[in-house]
């Protein structure tokens, strides 16, 4: 309910696109709002703030960082949510955790990860079909794709 007791808090519905590295993300959510627009429907995008991170501190976070990271990413979803009938996430913590666990071994951020994505009503996971390209400081090489996957579908399938 609406705290001022005007009726139910409106929250729009979230699809959440996850995926290793280089699978199509970005360009998945960029299409998916422009079509659903497209059809007269409200819908925001949620970009990645991993990728405004990295661009703005010109290198890839330290496992100290990577909580407030994951926090922003569901805040900014949560915050369009708010406003938006619909809203694409392009990722959501869940990869953050995952590449937490991958790159420093810590395990610490599945939990709330796990819990923000459980908001989405719809998850869209990215295959490992699309050539790896690199795209600045956040891509690690094509040899990370298939153990990142892994780790991301073994989330999903907690969820």
């Amino acid at each position: 309910m609406d705290p001022a007791g005007g009726g139910a808090v409106r929250r729009g519905v979230v699809i959440g696109i996850v995926g290793a590295e280089s699978s199509g993300k970005t360009q998945l959510a960029q299409a998916l709002q422009r079509r659903l627009a497209a059809r007269g429907l409200e819908v925001a995008r949620v970009d990645e703030h991993l990728r405004e991170f990295c661009d703005r501190h010109q290198r890839t976070p330290r496992i100290d960082e990577q909580a407030a990271i994951a926090a922003e990413q569901a805040q900014r979803i949560e915050a369009a949510a708010a406003g938006h009938a619909l809203v694409v996430a392009d990722t959501t913590p869940l990869m953050t955790a995952v590449y937490s666990e991958f790159v420093f071994g810590d395990t610490a951020l599945y939990a709330a990860a796990e819990a923000a994505h459980a908001r989405c009503a719809l998850t869209l996971l990215t295959a490992l079909d699309l050539p790896w390209q690199a795209d600045g400081l956040q891509r690690d090489g094509p040899q990370v794709r298939e153990p990142v996957d892994a780790l991301l579908r073994a989330a999903l399938g907690r969820i």
